[in-house]
């Protein structure tokens, strides 16, 4: 699955309520999902990891799409010049 694909599913099961939450939220929810993510980094199980990994993105690509924006783009500089 691609970024863009991530970004239309998303859409797809989310978008509504994702506008209707906005964006402030949206970033709470997602800094949120660092945390656990960052918990189950340093004692989680690789389950619990790879759970924390794929909301993290989830809530990404939700904040993507809510400000227009394609993740496909964002990361295009690490392909075209790297930092």
């Amino acid at each position: 699955m691609t970024l863009d694909e991530v970004q239309t599913l998303m859409q797809e099961l989310y978008g509504e309520a994702d506008q209707a939450r906005g964006i402030p939220s949206t970033v709470a929810w997602l800094c949120e999902e660092l945390g656990e993510l960052a918990q189950a980094t340093r004692k989680g199980t690789r389950e619990e990891q790879l759970h924390e990994l794929g909301d993290v993105l989830a809530w990404l690509a939700s904040l993507s799409n809510q400000l227009g924006l394609s993740l496909d783009e964002a990361v295009a500089r690490y392909v075209d010049d790297p930092p």
